[in-house]
């Protein structure tokens, strides 16, 4: 039994052999006797065509209601939606009422003029312009003018130093030869500057003696008073005085 077992697990099994390696086979073409040339076989078909085909198909939707005899030497027929089955596009309203250069008005459409069929004139246009109210001025008197004499080093003030001015002391000066005026906290002897001014010595004067300040700015509030006068600054406005008790 011993020996069986031994004999059992030294025994190797034997491999399996390969299998068979495939081989070419190489074959030579055959040459015609006669010219020495390969020949193949080639399947012979009576019903082989070189025609190209139609263009377009015969079966196709271009050559629909064209005759058959006219078929083969016009053109192909482009048909219409109508022709070809096809449902034909929504109609626009007012096309067929439209006005070259006018655009076509609808209720969808976002155009909405102002007047028909005419170029309005934009608003800033059609309205009445304002009048000036500058005068006339006379000749030496003008803006370059009204500069030179304040370089000149002329006193246009008419006081030493600058004062504390109540309503009550400016109302005093509202004569044309001695005018004074408050603008914006700072009073003014504008007494020489009456010639010199655009709008003319009447309408200094409804600032004569007062606190001018809303006129300036409803008339001409760009104007830089304070440098434009400078040289004829008097004094401050302040409120009047407390009176003294008995």
């Amino acid at each position: 039994m011993s020996s069986y077992l031994r004999s059992w697990f030294t025994s190797v099994p034997a491999a399996p052999s390969p299998p068979p390696i495939p081989k070419i086979e190489e074959h030579e073409p055959e040459l015609d006797d006669d010219t020495d040339t390969i020949t193949f076989e080639v399947d012979d078909h009576d019903d082989y065509d070189d025609t190209p085909p139609a263009f377009p198909a015969l079966n196709s939707a271009q050559r629909i209601g064209t005759p058959s005899s006219s078929r083969s030497n016009e053109l192909p027929t482009i048909l219409s939606d109508k022709a070809a089955g096809l449902m034909s596009p929504p109609p626009v309203p007012g096309l067929a009422k439209r006005t070259p250069g006018v655009p076509v008005i609808t209720s969808r459409s976002l155009y909405v003029p102002s007047t028909p069929n005419t170029l309005a004139l934009p608003t800033s246009t059609t309205k009445r312009p304002k009048v000036s109210r500058k005068v006339q001025l006379a000749p030496g008197y003008g803006a370059l003018d009204w500069a030179n004499l304040k370089n000149s080093g002329k006193d246009l003030r008419g006081v030493d130093t600058l004062m504390r001015i109540p309503p009550s002391v400016l109302k005093q000066h509202n004569k044309r030869d001695d005018i004074w005026m408050a603008l914006y906290g700072k009073v003014y002897n504008v007494t020489a500057y009456m010639p010199y001014h655009p709008g003319g010595e009447k309408e200094l004067m409804r600032a004569a003696g007062r606190d001018g300040t809303k006129l300036f700015a409803a008339t001409h509030g760009w104007v830089n008073a304070e440098f434009m006068l400078d040289d004829c600054m008097v004094g401050f406005l302040v409120p009047e005085p407390d009176p003294e008790p008995y």
